[in-house]
């Protein structure tokens, strides 16, 4: 056997054993989350841990000031410098990307993981931020309305995330649904259509699901003192506003065509 001919037995002979070896199972992903949400949190902590421990107070301070929502930006909108135009412009989702404490991020990420993630399974990266920049918006205009005028910055991914509960529970609770009374376990559970809102309100799940919520978001909104040890108060106005602009918005971006009726 020349020189040619071994090396053309010793690769057949390896591409047998290859196709002999049984396939080695897939390792499980670190996060059990879409790429979208896991950048999309990491980004936020990333900001948050910039600020609490690198940044002096004087930087911090400056970036609280440039992309936090300030209300009384817009009740002296034709008086502003350049700057602060921009900056109220860019506030209504930048102050998305700010947190004012630990337990204030820690809470959103985990609402976001929860509700976030069936979404974003559903919608795919794209479609996901954009709805939840939107989302962000519909908070922001919100709190402006009940908050017009005051010197107060408005920060957190709240609203968004607000939106993004008021998208999943168009089709987390529906039949086939991740939640439903009878639940698929694969990815399909994420495409089940949507019933139309009227429909959707008839389930007691999602009844009771959102009348918690809006309890819970006007308990802690309205009462005084400081919530999760944060010394400010919460928007839940615009939490709702966020919430609202979700139910509005999930059939303008839903790639899954609906159920009929």
């Amino acid at each position: 056997m020349n020189v040619y001919q071994f090396d053309d037995e010793r690769a057949r002979r390896e591409e047998a054993k290859k196709r002999q070896e049984p396939p080695r199972p897939s390792q499980p992903p670190v996060f059990n989350l879409p790429n979208v949400i896991v950048w999309l949190g990491g980004a936020m902590i990333a900001v948050h841990l910039l600020r609490a421990f690198i940044l002096p107070v004087g930087w911090d301070n400056l970036i609280i000031f440039l992309f936090a929502f300030w209300p009384a930006k817009y009740a002296a909108f034709s008086s502003l410098n350049a700057i602060d135009l921009a900056s109220s412009l860019w506030g209504f989702i930048s102050y998305s990307l700010l947190h004012g404490g630990a337990m204030h991020i820690i809470f959103n990420l985990l609402w976001m993981a929860i509700f976030g993630s069936a979404l974003a399974r559903r919608y795919g990266a794209g479609r996901f931020l954009v709805f939840s920049a939107l989302c962000s918006v519909g908070g922001a205009f919100a709190h402006l309305a009940t908050h017009w005028g005051e010197a107060v910055p408005m920060i957190g991914a709240s609203a968004a995330v607000s939106g993004q509960m008021a998208g999943a529970i168009r089709f987390i609770f529906e039949l086939g649904g991740p939640l439903g009374a009878i639940r698929r376990t694969d990815r399909g559970a994420y495409f089940v259509p949507a019933q139309p809102l009227s429909e959707c309100f008839r389930n007691q799940q999602v009844l009771v699901f959102v009348a918690v919520w809006f309890g819970l978001n006007l308990f802690f909104g309205l009462m005084s003192g400081p919530v999760a040890g944060q010394p400010a108060s919460v928007a839940w106005q615009a939490h709702i506003g966020g919430f609202i602009a979700g139910l509005a918005l999930f059939p303008i971006f839903d790639p899954v065509p609906r159920r009929r009726l």
